[in-house]
């Protein structure tokens, strides 16, 4: 029995050391590339009921693990030009751009096949291009919170397929005149699909 149990303890760190042998041949980078859904919550105050359109865009982020279970994550895109709309006028209030660079701690949750995972950040968004009408104006920058659950699936050898969920708080000043008249707030729901590469 005893020489069995002994066995059994080779065994079983001989299979552990495999697994995580296995885990970190998989270099600490990961590129993804997404299609991602943009739906705007459309929380508005400002009485003039807008709301902005929601659109796909492309995604790109950038990921450091520094251990199997946790890693960095800055998600990237191009500047994004909406419509803002006023249910109240019954009309466009005008267009802007708006760049929102996502900074996210995560972390991963190894398992035989999917590999899921929460993260939790920060998101800067600029605003440009900004053309409304006549006497109205937005604060050009917002900061706020972001949360995140997603999944990547192995395809091949350090390839993977993306599913990626993120609530985004990107809110903005809406002004008359120059003074304030309320907050639009877009605190969009982002859901993406794509490809990752582990190297």
């Amino acid at each position: 029995m005893k020489k069995q149990l002994i066995a059994a303890a080779i065994l079983s760190t001989l299979l552990s050391g495999a697994a995580f042998a296995q885990q970190t041949t998989e270099g600490p980078w990961m590129v993804r590339a997404r299609a991602v859904h943009l739906d705007s919550a459309n929380g508005d105050n400002t009485g003039l009921g807008l709301s902005m359109n929601n659109k796909w865009m492309p995604e790109v982020d950038v990921s450091y693990f520094f251990s199997p279970n946790v890693a960095v994550e800055l998600v990237l895109t191009v500047p994004q030009k909406q419509t803002l709309t006023s249910s109240v006028l019954g009309a466009d209030v005008g267009t802007f751009k708006h760049l929102p660079p996502t900074l996210l701690a995560q972390y991963h949750f190894p398992m035989n096949g999917f590999k899921p995972y929460v993260g939790a950040g920060v998101n800067y968004t600029r605003f440009s291009s900004v053309n409304l009408l006549p006497g109205v104006s937005m604060d050009k920058d917002s900061w706020g919170g972001a949360l995140q659950v997603g999944v990547d699936i192995p395809l091949t050898k350090g390839v993977y397929l993306n599913l990626d969920l993120k609530k985004v708080m990107i809110r903005t000043d809406v002004k008359l005149a120059g003074n304030k008249i309320g907050e639009f707030k877009a605190d969009p729901l982002l859901f993406g699909v794509g490809l990752g590469w582990r190297f």
